[in-house]
């Protein structure tokens, strides 16, 4: 009998990402941030996205086993990778940079009689090359910064399997697709400042050092739904920053507002206890809108986030209560 599984890695720079002097090439409308990647992939996705300079790099890893009599007797990688290219405005024309794609690592397969575990590393630039300060020797680049995912699958001889991600660049934002090309995961934050200056060289898998992620659950399709909605429609979100361990709301107290995480991870307390763990993209705050004003929750900040205040009357009540439902499901 042969199993075979999936897991899929997009990585994608999400809107006002980019900090300081590489920014202004963004602001001048020159280049452009990456459309929010689908929730579900199909077959020639991948393909179709990076042609439409929608992603930096995409891991896509499966594999296979053979099992005779409750035995694993053979077994095989599958997949691969693809880089993105890099399109520039000038004038009314424009110029796309082509990606450079790394070699695909994939160390030796660990192999016992009722599982496998495979590896598979994918990476490279692209970009357009632009001069820059880093840490350590030789002090300055011209070649624009590593970006790459390291994930796991492991299959096992009951034909179940599951996925881990090893590591990943400290950005863009990487999202994970499960063996079913549905979202299911991402990378809690993303650090632009530490990715420009230190994902090059040694410091990458391709050197001798992996960069471990904090991975969240993806929020649910509504929430993606109402996001994109908002930036359709312009709304402008007050920003907010919180430092570790800051709290943007808390229990008991009174409220009426919602906010829209746009990196970082909360802690969901409930009477002292952390209940949850919430990720980029989620929207929180309904609960007391939809009752007498009253915070449910004390949401505290596990990593340094970003939030933007959502307008009261962005989102109707329907909709809240959708999202109150299904949070609580």
């Amino acid at each position: 009998m042969r199993y075979q599984s999936s897991v899929t890695a997009i990585s994608w720079i999400p809107s006002d990402a980019i900090e300081g002097l590489p920014n202004i090439p963004f602001k001048l409308g020159v280049g452009h941030y990456d459309e929010a990647p689908p929730d579900r992939l199909e077959e020639g996705d991948l393909e179709r996205l990076r042609d439409a300079d929608r992603f930096r790099e995409a891991n896509h890893l499966a594999a296979w086993i053979e099992v005779v009599d409750g035995r694993i007797t053979d077994c095989g990688h599958e997949g691969g990778g693809l880089v993105g290219s890099t399109t520039f405005k000038l004038g009314v024309g424009s110029i796309r940079i082509p990606g450079v794609a790394f070699e695909t690592l994939r160390p030796e397969s660990e192999v016992s009689e009722t599982s496998v575990r495979f590896l598979q590393t994918v990476g490279g630039r692209a970009g357009f090359p632009a001069p820059r300060m880093v840490s350590g020797p030789p002090f300055m680049r011209v070649n624009s910064a590593t970006a790459w995912t390291t994930l796991a699958l492991t299959l096992n001889a009951d034909g179940s399997s599951h996925h881990e991600v090893v590591g990943a660049s400290p950005f863009p934002r990487h999202w994970i697709y499960d063996r079913d090309g549905v979202v299911v995961q991402k990378a809690g934050t993303i650090d632009f400042k530490r990715w420009y200056r230190e994902a090059h060289g040694e410091h990458t898998p391709w050197g001798d050092e992996e960069s471990e992620t904090f991975i969240t659950a993806a929020e649910t399709a509504l929430e993606r739904e109402l996001s994109r909605q908002m930036l359709s429609q312009g709304v402008r979100l007050t920003r907010r920053s919180l430092s570790m361990g800051d709290t943007l709301v808390e229990q008991g107290e009174q409220g009426a507002e919602m906010f829209l995480l746009l990196d970082g991870v909360l802690g969901v307390e409930v009477d002292g206890d952390e209940v949850a763990e919430i990720g980029p993209g989620a929207i929180v705050g309904e609960g007391a809108l939809l009752g007498d004003g009253t915070r449910m929750a004390t949401l505290r900040a596990r990593t340094t986030c970003r939030v933007g205040v959502i307008p009261p009357d962005v989102i109707d009540r329907s909709a809240m209560q959708e999202l109150a439902t299904k949070r609580g499901g």
